[in-house]
């Protein structure tokens, strides 16, 4: 009885830990919800709401950071996270089309306005006939980059040219600057070769950049449509833990630590 206790308990208790391990997008439980984030400013942000809000919330919070832009999806796509929260509506709507995915936003969070940065002008009219700009090489924030650029006047695009713009949109390039296109995260790193570098704020932050202050060109606030957003697969708005984020993201507290912590290198998109 006893050589056939042992092998039954080890059994039961496997498959305790087995129960407690398959919680919803792999948390440690059913309540938890497991968030996708990239380090900065998403990550800290929900670090925030996960130590100071969370719990009167009733909202069991587990975040997860990722370096990249297509990880963060694919896994909540693949159900081993409930959620994410680092990229803007052109960027979701693209990756849907192009990575047949059912990925929808829940709430706008706060705005990273992208901006362009050099060790070398201080002023965009500074900038030398054949200056080489390093712009980031996803679809969308290429696209982004390029607006940015157009905006302040450095080139023009084509009347119908979208968030997915790229250097063939260009109709006027008065400098003649050349567009070296690099991985996101790799931007921050080119700025001892180039020019000039568009870079999202996050990769800016993580590098020491204050976008407010140190950014050679930044996106204007007013009209814009690159809010980061949380995010869930299609059919997820309705969770509640979802809905506990969501509330807690757009709350007066998380306004007041974005305003605080960041002063104007993110900025919060409700209130006052």
């Amino acid at each position: 009885m006893r050589k056939i206790a042992v092998p039954l308990a080890a059994a039961a208790l496997a498959l305790g830990l087995t129960a407690c391990g398959a919680g919803s997008g792999g948390g440690s439980d059913d309540d938890t919800l497991v968030v996708g984030a990239t380090a900065v400013p998403a990550g800290e942000v929900l670090d925030y709401i996960k130590k100071h809000l969370a719990d009167k919330e009733g909202l069991k919070l587990e975040v997860k950071e990722f370096t990249d832009y297509v990880l963060p999806n694919t896994a909540l796509q693949e159900g081993s996270l409930d959620a994410n929260l680092y990229q803007n509506v052109p960027f979701l709507d693209n990756f849907n089309k192009t990575k047949g995915t059912d990925l929808v936003s829940v709430v706008d969070a706060y705005l990273p306005p992208m901006g362009a940065y050099s060790k070398r002008v201080k002023d965009p009219s500074d900038i030398k006939s054949g200056a080489t700009v390093a712009v980031p090489n996803e679809t969308t924030n290429e696209g982004r980059a390029l607006k940015l650029l157009a905006a302040k006047g450095l080139i023009q695009l084509k009347k119908d040219a979208g968030v997915t713009a790229s250097p063939a949109d260009i109709t006027a390039n008065p400098k003649k600057l050349t567009f070296k296109e690099l991985e996101p995260a790799q931007l921050p790193r080119s700025l001892d070769d180039v020019d000039l570098a568009v870079i999202n704020s996050n990769y800016a932050l993580d590098a020491g950049l204050d976008p407010a202050k140190d950014a050679v060109l930044l996106e204007s606030v007013k009209g814009n449509e690159y809010a980061n957003v949380l995010a869930v697969k299609k059919g997820n708005e309705d969770d509640p833990r979802v809905k506990k984020l969501a509330k807690l993201l757009t709350s007066p507290e998380v306004r007041k630590f974005i305003q605080e912590k960041y002063k104007g290198s993110v900025l919060p998109v409700t209130g006052g």
